[in-house]
């Protein structure tokens, strides 16, 4: 068994969080199938290289990961590890449903759909829910889930239901969830969020929290959870049929990604390591999100996150024209 990981403040909360997190959006049958002994066996594989740090959703396979997740952390020391989950999204039962939600890119039966509600009582009944899914007496973290098109609704009820909740002592952070910057940016200087949980914007490929979120995050001494650092694939593997974003990769991007490898390779780095590694250059990145879905990709992630980097990669890779300018610092775990 590996040691544990290193970890880090969630804002100015008392949540801690591992440097590097596990998201468990597979569990819940990821655009293919998981079996329940693979769920198992990746989570606990993640326990052992050191992780202790669980992202979940009602939203990932209506309900299937948070049921597989804490079947997982069962009978684990609950002071041990912190779960993150998340709001937004109820869910109801489909009478007579049929097919499946692979239209929302999960593979498992159509027997229950999501229902918008960011009210004060969606939050609570969604958090109560979660909680029976999971089988566990609390969670650390809930953060809004996507509120892109209910943003009114978000500021005005969903938030101040969060930051009750806190204040009562049921969780120990709030935030948002999503994969944009402008609305983010918002909740961290309007309001008291402990942490943005960000998919995709703060990459080797795409920088864009640094015109806004990253910077007002790092003054108010909010958090960022980074996820997404892949941007869907291309940069964990750029071949010719890789995704960005869950398309097909542009071809502009996926040379980008290409020629990031080569430096890479040069200081003996596979370009996945430099892609997960990168967010934590910034102050206020907290940790790394990953989706592992099996065993092997989680000693690989744990392997790479605990590899050192040469001195002069990150210099290499700024100087390259590739990245532009990023205001970098040296990563130190």
């Amino acid at each position: 068994m590996s040691g544990v990981l290193p970890h880090a403040a969630l804002g100015g909360s008392t949540a801690r969080v591992t440097r590097l997190a596990f998201g468990a959006a597979c569990l819940g049958n990821l655009y293919e199938a998981v079996s329940e002994e693979q769920a198992l066996a990746t989570v606990d594989t993640a326990w052992e290289e050191g992780v202790r740090t669980f992202d979940v959703a009602p939203h990932y396979g209506l309900g299937l990961a948070e049921r597989r997740l804490g079947a997982a952390l069962r009978g684990r020391p609950r002071d041990d590890f912190t779960v993150s989950t998340k709001v937004g999204r109820l869910l109801e039962p489909v009478s007579g449903a049929r097919g499946d939600d692979l239209d929302h890119g999960f593979a498992v039966p159509a027997d229950l759909r999501r229902v918008w509600d960011f009210s004060a009582d969606g939050v609570r009944r969604s958090l109560e829910a979660s909680l029976e899914r999971l089988g566990l007496d609390r969670v650390d973290i809930v953060y809004l889930h996507d509120p892109d098109d209910h943003e009114r609704a978000a500021l005005d009820q969903a938030y101040p239901a969060l930051e009750r909740l806190r204040g009562e002592g049921v969780v120990k952070a709030i935030g948002v969830g999503m994969n944009t910057t402008v609305m983010p940016a918002r909740f961290v200087r309007d309001t008291d969020i402990d942490a943005v949980l960000l998919a995709g914007r703060y990459t080797l490929l795409d920088r864009s929290g640094l015109a806004d979120l990253l910077p007002a995050a790092h003054a108010r001494g909010t958090s960022v959870v980074a996820g997404g650092v892949f941007n869907s694939g291309v940069l964990a593997d750029p071949r010719p049929e890789a995704t960005y974003d869950y398309r097909p990769a542009p071809r502009h991007l996926l040379e980008r990604a290409q020629g990031l490898g080569r430096i890479c390779a040069e200081y003996g780095v596979p370009l996945r390591a430099a892609a997960a590694r990168f967010p934590l250059g910034h102050p206020a990145v907290a940790a790394v999100l990953l989706g592992l879905r099996t065993p092997a990709e989680v000693r690989d992630a744990a392997a790479q996150f605990r590899r050192p980097f040469p001195d002069g990669l990150w210099d290499a890779l700024a100087s390259s024209g590739l990245l532009g300018h990023t205001g970098h610092r040296k990563v130190t775990l």
